[in-house]
């Protein structure tokens, strides 16, 4: 019986890759990272607008206002089932490298690194999923205005017994993935995500600039954000505490805010570029 268990696991596992690695879902994990990109372009552009044309406040620039500019544009509905099932698909494909690399986890000396790689890209498999629900939210027009449900749980929580060690556990949690986002950004770790041997050498330079310069920005904004957590925590005051669009904000209400909130919209449309370069050359092995 402990011989048959573990066949067993890896006769269900083996089989669960081929649907994970199978082409057909390559293709549709493509049109979720060009789906990821457009939404990238489009908080960038809502940024640009609260630094230059419209008051702090009056939209949302995080996932949920891009995801209404899609619905409020022409087939936009369609749009919007097209992007969420293709990001349930890129969440599908990488989850798929906790397939490929759990046995890891048996082998002493490589369970460290296996668990870090598993845990990354099952959080990415969440990330995206969690995006694809929100766009097929919108796509039957229920709507979901994540900064205003991100307030009521912060809030909520601060409610509660040990509440406030809570969010700033989760701030700090938030801060920290900026902060690794962004490293990743100045290092050129993204690059592994791009597969370099399909690649035309004379894109690769411009592909890195464009992902250097989006996960730099990507990451200040997270990291604002988390801060804005243990902030609230602090003060008990959660009017600031919106996640992504509240960091956009927070961002553009500094001195020469206008000017920073300008450079991290520039680079969330790089980003979305670098994305789009990503899934036109896609590598999902975390190891390379």
């Amino acid at each position: 019986m402990v011989d048959v268990v573990p066949q067993r696991v890896h006769d269900a596992v083996a089989r669960a890759r081929e649907v994970t690695d199978h082409p057909f879902l390559e293709h549709l994990a493509r049109i979720g990272l060009v789906a990821y990109g457009v939404l990238h372009v489009l908080i960038g552009w809502l940024a640009s607008r609260i630094a230059w044309f419209v008051q702090p406040g009056t939209e949302d620039a995080d996932q949920t206002g891009a995801l209404q500019a899609v619905a409020d544009s022409p087939g936009g509905r369609v749009l919007l089932w097209i992007i969420g099932l293709g990001l349930f698909a890129l969440s599908a494909w990488q989850a798929g490298e906790v397939l490929r690399w759990w046995t890891g986890l048996l082998r002493p000396a490589h369970r460290l690194r296996t668990a870090l790689v598993c845990t990354k890209c099952a959080a990415k498999a969440v990330v995206y999923a969690v995006l694809g629900v929100t766009a097929l939210f919108f796509a039957v027009g229920a709507g979901y205005q994540a900064d205003e449900r991100f307030q009521a749980m912060a809030d909520g929580a601060l409610e509660i017994p040990g509440g406030s060690a809570l969010v700033v556990a989760v701030g700090l949690g938030v801060a920290a993935v900026g902060l690794y986002v962004l490293v990743r950004g100045v290092t050129g770790g993204f690059m592994r995500d791009v597969d370099l041997d399909a690649a035309p050498d004379r894109w690769e330079p411009l592909i890195e600039r464009l992902g250097s310069f989006g996960y730099v920005a990507k990451g200040i904004a997270f990291a604002v954000s988390g801060g804005l957590l243990v902030y609230a925590a602090a003060t008990r005051d959660v009017s600031t505490a919106t996640g992504l669009d509240g960091a956009m904000n927070a961002i553009g209400g500094v001195p020469t805010g206008r000017w920073l909130l300008t450079a991290v919209a520039v680079g969330f449309v790089a980003f979305g570029v670098y994305a789009l370069a990503r899934a036109r050359y896609p590598d999902r092995d975390p190891t390379t």
